[in-house]
């Protein structure tokens, strides 16, 4: 199978994400500064050519994929195994709000216990598998081509994690910023990553990811 080249942009910056606040799959809309960093992506993703544009079904990675969508003439593929991971009763609550009420829980995510689905949500092992099968379904089906995606930052740290064979409870020493640029190849080879945190074309880009 020939490897297909595809561009992965975490969405823009939501009033959640500059309060420390988790979202999960709460469908958080994207806050003026992420309004702009769309615009900013599109911007930057001018003159380049794409076979194909995905994008979580979420608010806040639609919005962000819009202004790209229109400028490159391609609908959106809209695909929910693309959501950012389902963090049960964390979500609407900040990270130190988290911390504080719910400390056992708190820790084992801190940890990254990948058998922890914060009560109602979805575990760590989980949220890997499907975000890889996504992305390796998309690569396969677009061998050879070049594709867009706009995603979440967790699904980010799985293909990131894959692509250079980390385990999932290994620190996270690598950004994530809200609507930087990553590339990446995937093939019979393997994943590759090209191009990582790409914010030139950025005013300003939050990484609110705990590490």
């Amino acid at each position: 199978m020939r490897n297909s080249r595809i561009c992965m942009v975490r969405h823009g910056e939501t009033s959640w994400n500059a309060e420390g606040r988790v979202q999960g799959q709460t469908d958080v809309p994207l806050s003026t500064v992420g309004e702009a960093q769309a615009r900013a992506v599109r911007a930057a993703l001018a003159g380049l050519r794409f076979d194909a544009l995905y994008a979580s079904d979420l608010a806040r990675v639609r919005q962000t994929a819009a202004p790209s969508a229109a400028a490159l003439g391609l609908a959106p593929r809209l695909d929910a195994r693309l959501r950012e991971r389902h963090y049960g009763k964390f979500e609407t609550l900040t990270y130190a709000e988290a911390k504080a009420r719910l400390p056992q829980d708190y820790a084992r995510f801190r940890d990254k216990d990948p058998d922890y689905d914060f009560g109602s949500g979805e575990r760590l092992r989980d949220f890997q598998a499907r975000a890889i099968a996504c992305v390796a379904e998309i690569g396969a089906r677009h061998a050879g081509g070049t594709v867009l995606v706009f995603t979440h930052g967790g699904v980010l740290e799985m293909v990131y994690r894959h692509a250079h064979g980390r385990g999932l409870s290994d620190a996270r020493d690598f950004e994530i910023p809200n609507a930087a640029l990553n590339w990446i190849e995937v093939g019979a080879a393997g994943w590759r990553v090209r191009e990582w945190a790409r914010v030139e074309h950025l005013d300003r880009a939050l990484d609110d990811l705990p590490g």
